[in-house]
């Protein structure tokens, strides 16, 4: 085992985010396979990401590349500006060019099943990455956070920032979902409604744009085509100019991520909204730089943060089991299904960042220097 490969063996036992999830691994005879050093030569791993324009995409391919490349493996990282065709043409040529194994974190995952299936007869292993990739039987492993958990998080965070188990009420608030082409929306989505549809349909909550799905299934009829900023923005703003007049303000906005965020903070701020006591609980998910200022200007109340270094590690870690032939650590078979096939898959937890855990979390972790966020 290289040097480098130890130092991303010791992260993954030491990452902080994986708590609680016991991973279950056997080993498997490989003594006629090629292993370590010998089985990483001149191994092409290629990393399909879909866009460069949010920063933890960009984030995720450097972090992957940087330790694949110290353990010795060749990389071809490429992204696709959230263009299907793009990504597929991508894929192929990483197939074309003898990858061993595809890290993909799909743009849409029901349209890679023919490319998958190109992958498959070429013995090529593929890792959806924190995006499920549907409706084919040729993706081997799913490497992802709980994403339901990263909704559950955010509604109890509304729940107890609006003390909605005693407060009167009722309030106002605007809920928002993902892009309905990313399957993870849904999961974001779910996991707060179970929480908040209660109190909705006990009139603690209302929703005054009436855009309020009746259940966790109708999660798209408010989902953010691209998760867009500009997009959520516009959308904010048409429901404040249309439904809050005379008065009116909306108390609490729920958005699954921070892109949209965002947006949601500019539209806030277009109608008049300034940070302060009444100023709108605003959830967000993946502490980006942009998003982590606005909460400590009081200009958004929470971000879901996913240690995307740790699903990286991860990701590097299941990359050499394949490459060594070993059993590849998973920790959940039962929960991911693509429509074709239950997906094992590898889960790690998510966790809560507020202003007053900024520092605590994100700076002491090494994930931003404190004179990214001025501090």
């Amino acid at each position: 085992m290289s040097f480098a490969w130890k130092k991303v063996a010791v992260g993954i036992a030491t990452a902080g985010l994986v708590i609680g999830l016991s991973a279950c691994s056997q080993e498997r005879d490989a003594a006629d396979e090629p292993t370590g050093d010998a089985a990483v030569e001149d191994t092409l791993i290629g990393i399909a990401m879909p866009t460069k324009s949010l920063e933890r995409w960009n984030r995720d391919g450097a972090h992957l590349e940087e330790l694949l490349k110290e353990a010795g493996y060749e990389t071809t990282l490429q992204y696709a500006d959230n263009k299907v065709d793009q990504q597929i043409t991508q894929l192929e040529n990483m197939i074309n060019q003898g990858a061993k194994v595809l890290v993909i974190a799909s743009i849409d995952g029901t349209a890679l099943a023919p490319v998958l299936e190109q992958a498959a007869t070429n013995d090529v292993k593929v890792i959806a990455y924190d995006r499920l990739i549907n409706d084919t039987p040729n993706v081997d492993y799913y490497a992802t956070f709980d994403n339901e958990k990263v909704g559950t998080l955010q509604g109890e965070f509304i729940v107890d920032a609006l003390d909605l188990e005693n407060a009167a009420g009722p309030f106002n608030l605007e809920p928002f979902a993902g892009s309905p082409d990313d399957n993870n929306a849904k999961f974001f989505f779910s996991g707060a409604w179970d929480i908040l549809l209660p109190y909705v349909e006990e009139g603690k909550l209302v929703v005054p744009s009436g855009k309020s799905p009746a259940s966790n299934d109708d999660w798209a009829s408010i989902g953010i085509q691209g998760w867009g900023s500009d997009t959520a923005q516009a959308e904010m703003e048409n429901r404040l100019n249309s439904f809050y007049g005379g008065g009116q303000k909306v108390n609490v906005v729920l958005s699954p991520n921070d892109s949209l965020a965002l947006g949601i903070a500019q539209a806030l701020e277009g109608a008049g909204y300034a940070p302060g006591p009444d100023y709108p609980v605003l959830t967000g998910q993946d502490a980006d730089q942009a998003n982590v200022l606005n909460m400590l200007a009081g200009k958004q109340s929470m971000s879901v943060w996913k240690d995307t270094r740790a699903l990286g590690d991860q990701v590097a870690k299941m990359i050499q089991q394949i490459v060594d032939g070993d059993t590849v650590d998973v920790n959940d078979e039962e929960t991911y299904d693509n429509g074709n096939k239950v997906v094992p898959t590898y889960l790690l937890d998510p966790q809560v960042v507020t202003p007053d855990t900024v520092e605590s979390v994100l700076v002491e972790s090494g994930f931003y220097e404190a004179s990214d966020l001025g501090l």
